[in-house]
């Protein structure tokens, strides 16, 4: 493809990552400080053009602005057809039909061109001045064809059959080069902008990618030209649907009047919600260049102006109120509300893939997409095309089934979703699945279960033959400090006293277990180290505790380790001197984060002791429950964090990533033998527990889709060749050169997961330490929307990450790290 254009230079690094997936991995930031919009079409032929030339014309008529800029990211047929030569010449003749004050300096610039395009083309710029009959000043119209194909084909075969094709990320980059040109400098009115896609709303681009979904990550709000002819109604709201479920914003509906009334129809679809413009009809006589027409059209398109120049203020207005309502209204989790000024809320418009659209209005209004790091608190998973398939199908799940009861009744989503959850993640020892509606609840719902089991199994020690012994006996849980297993009540009596236990956040938390202490993991200088608790760390050589690799520490020929007999003594003594001790109180369950503690501060415990731990509650007939709320569904590079410890429970909990992160849903899966303990001719030994939203039909649909999809190699390019794991997508060298980092007191990195936990002086450690703060902001400004766990930062990929991206975020992080530690040590801190 040949560059005819040098007022436009784009200069890529293009890897051969799919065009579905490269388009959602484009950072960009686009101006608010004027109107822009997207030009959009149920059809071809339905006279985009013409309305992006009759906007242009009455914007540059009325006194402000000064600029127009149409943008065509996409043309074929060219340059026999030329749309942005054609709104070049009619603007340039409307002005001197209308005898303007203003003068106008219009331009029309082609930057790419295919090399048959090229033998055609005579020059790729064309400039006239007209107008200004009465010296009131000079407009400018900026016309461009960004990328130019000589077939009047799809764009995508035009590219097949021409050559010159165009990646996803370069067109988008290429569009918003476009947007930035001229805004510089300007006041808030002197600029409009206008881009018009090709063919239809779902037409394919250069790449095969929908123009629907390659525009998504910029997200501008459409114009969308209807059809007025016979079937055209249909072929509107499907167009205006395909737009919505996509998070488009359409402001109106504009369509040629052929005489059948399809605005009608239309606003009554619409309820009346949207304007629907009426344009006359075409004439087939074009002698006078539809000059007649237009003026016929002024009115009409006069109205659209205002029309788009009122939601234009209403949008920058709804997004300056945002920021400064929610401090006043909103009451945010976790949260110091002290701590964040209104000008600190961060403002999201929208989200497309793994990137936020952030609103900020601090040097002039700016759209800018930030990498969620969190993974918006650690569900997310999908990438852009997942995001919008998940919204397609939980659209049809809410048409079809809107929420039905589900006690006794099954339904199709309900039992697939099931179906997958045990030939998946619940695979070899799973056979029932009971679903709620968050992490939490599911840990409850596991609870419940296992004491059931756990009084089923030893009823010939534990007597409840009459309600006094009932009440003289209690079941204690097993668990290890430092876990983290969800906030109502009582999931908190199954965790260690913390900071999210204290009288002031829970009166009631008495602590219903055996807590603990575990050996962790962590990376450092290099080096993966075995930090050991107290009680254990006597009688082990240094070499015995430091390893050259992750993969070592969990092999299972670790199992015949001096290290393990020195855990599996640990762990029997505890259970018993418990036993010994308490009368009358029993561990009736073993609840597990298996592998890694996420909101405790990132810790990874080593698989070898959860697996020795595991063994010995099994031996003891103490039922195991494996909290993969947040493990779960690839967190950790594999499907089920129970393939990293080399075992098996009795119950599970699973959430966050089990949707693709886009609705709430919780599952609790068990084996067949925990079931059997609630069968019973009473209903009062059924599981008395569940939601009126249980299993609901949206969450389940959403959950088989993402469950499917993440393990699908088709889709999932991290996938190792045999789909039981991810491949490495956070990069050694730069993981290595981070844990030689002096600020950095250990590292931790597994699957998609990667956290650091800085050195800090005095008493600034855990969770109320503010030291990661201007470090996060830092990182805020370079496009990574992260949040702390106390002194420890972590960064938070999906499933479908990109290495490329998971090292960008890692270069960002350690110049942020390291320009953090040099100005404390300037500073003497």
């Amino acid at each position: 493809m040949k560059t005819l254009s040098i007022l436009l230079k784009t200069s890529l690094s293009l890897s051969s990552t799919p065009p579905s997936l490269l388009h959602c991995r484009f950072i960009s930031s686009l101006p608010l400080s004027h109107p822009i919009y997207t030009i959009w079409a149920a059809n071809t032929n339905l006279g985009k053009t013409l309305i992006s030339a009759g906007i242009a014309s009455s914007v540059l008529e009325s006194q402000n602005p000064s600029q127009f800029h149409y943008i065509k990211p996409v043309q074929t047929g060219f340059p026999s057809d030329s749309d942005s030569l054609f709104v070049f010449n009619r603007v340039c003749d409307l002005f001197l039909r209308r005898r303007a004050e203003f003068s106008l300096v219009a331009s029309n610039h082609v930057v790419k061109v295919s090399d048959a395009a090229a033998k055609e083309v005579n020059g790729d710029y064309e400039e006239r001045k007209v107008g200004g009959v009465m010296g009131f000043g000079e407009k400018r119209l900026i016309c461009r064809t960004l990328c130019a194909w000589n077939e009047a084909v799809s764009p995508h075969l035009a590219v097949e059959r021409e050559g010159g094709g165009v990646e996803d990320e370069e067109l988008l980059e290429m569009v918003e080069k476009c947007l930035w040109m001229g805004v510089e400098g300007e006041e808030k009115s002197e600029c409009w902008s206008l881009i018009e896609t090709a063919g239809g709303v779902a037409s394919p681009g250069p790449s095969g990618t929908l123009q629907c979904d390659l525009y998504r990550p910029f997200r501008i709000p459409a114009v969308l030209v209807g059809d007025g002819r016979l079937g055209g109604i249909s072929g509107t709201i499907s167009a205006y649907e395909t737009l919505k479920l996509r998070g488009y914003d359409v402001v109106a509906v504009v369509l040629e009047n052929h005489g059948l009334a399809n605005d009608g129809s239309l606003l009554s679809y619409l309820q009346n919600s949207l304007p629907v413009l009426v344009l006359p009809p075409v004439p087939q006589d074009l002698s006078d260049d539809l000059m007649e027409w237009f003026d016929e059209s002024h009115d009409v398109f006069a109205s659209l102006k205002q029309i788009m120049l009122s939601a234009f203020s209403e949008r920058v207005k709804r997004l300056h109120d945002l920021q400064k309502k929610a401090g006043d209204i909103l009451w945010w989790p976790f949260t110091q509300h002290q701590f964040v000024p209104k000008e600190k809320v961060t403002v999201i418009d929208s989200r497309c893939g793994e990137n936020f659209a952030v609103h900020k209005a601090d040097n002039g209004d700016v759209m800018t997409q930030q990498f969620d790091a969190c993974a918006s608190w650690w569900t997310q998973g999908p990438s852009a095309s997942l995001q919008i398939e998940l919204a397609r199908d939980m659209g049809y799940a809410a048409a079809r089934y809107g929420h039905v009861m589900f006690p006794e009744n099954v339904y199709e989503p309900a039992l697939e979703c099931a179906e997958l959850l045990l030939e998946g993640v619940g695979k070899g020892w799973a056979s029932r699945t009971f679903f709620s509606d968050n992490g939490s609840t599911a840990t409850e719902v596991a609870l419940k279960m296992a004491f059931r089991k756990f009084l089923h199994d030893n009823e010939a020690i534990v007597d409840i033959s009459d309600q006094n012994a009932e009440k003289s006996i209690e079941f204690r849980v097993l668990a290890l400090k430092g876990s983290y297993h969800g906030d109502t009540l009582g999931a908190m009596e199954a965790q260690a006293p913390s900071s999210f236990t204290g009288f002031l956040q829970q009166p009631w938390y008495i602590g219903r277990g055996l807590f603990v202490d575990p050996p962790t993991l962590y990376m450092q200088c290099g080096k993966w180290n075995i930090q050991l608790p107290d009680e254990l760390s006597e009688g082990h050589q240094q070499e015995d505790l430091i390893f050259e690799s992750r993969d070592e520490l969990f092999s299972k020929n670790r199992d015949t380790s001096d290290v393990s007999k020195s855990y599996a003594s640990y762990v029997s003594k505890q259970l018993s001197a418990f036993s010994r001790s308490e009368q009358n109180k029993w561990i009736a369950a073993l609840i597990i984060e298996p592998v890694i503690h996420g909101a405790g501060g990132m810790y990874m415990i080593d698989p070898l002791f959860q697996r020795i731990l595991v063994r010995e509650c099994q031996r003891r007939k103490i039922p195991v429950i494996f909290d993969e709320v947040f493990t779960g569904f690839w967190r950790l590079g594999v499907e089920s964090a129970a393939e990293l410890l080399h075992c098996t429970p009795d119950i599970a909990c699973y959430a966050k990533l089990l949707t693709g992160g886009i609705i709430p849903l919780a599952v609790t899966l068990a084996t067949e033998a925990v079931f059997d303990t609630f069968m019973s001719d009473s209903k009062l030994k059924a599981l008395l527990h569940g939601h009126s939203y249980s299993a609901h039909a949206m969450g389940c649909t959403a959950a088989a889709k993402s469950i499917k999809n993440y393990k699908d190699e088709k889709k999932n390019p991290n996938l190792t060749p045999d789909g039981r794991a991810l491949k490495e997508i956070w990069d050694a060298e730069l993981v290595n050169k981070i844990s030689m980092h002096p600020q950095i007191k250990r590292l931790m990195v597994l699957g998609t997961v990667f956290a650091v936990e800085l050195q800090t002086n005095g008493s600034n450690a855990g969770y109320a330490s503010t030291i990661a703060t201007s470090i996060l902001q830092k990182l805020r400004e370079d496009g990574i929307y992260a949040r702390p766990l106390g002194n420890v930062i972590y960064l938070m990929c999906g499933p479908y990450s990109s290495p490329t991206t998971c090292s960008q975020l890692l270069v960002k992080l350690y110049h942020r790290i390291d320009e953090f530690h040099k100005s404390n040590s300037s500073s003497g801190l």
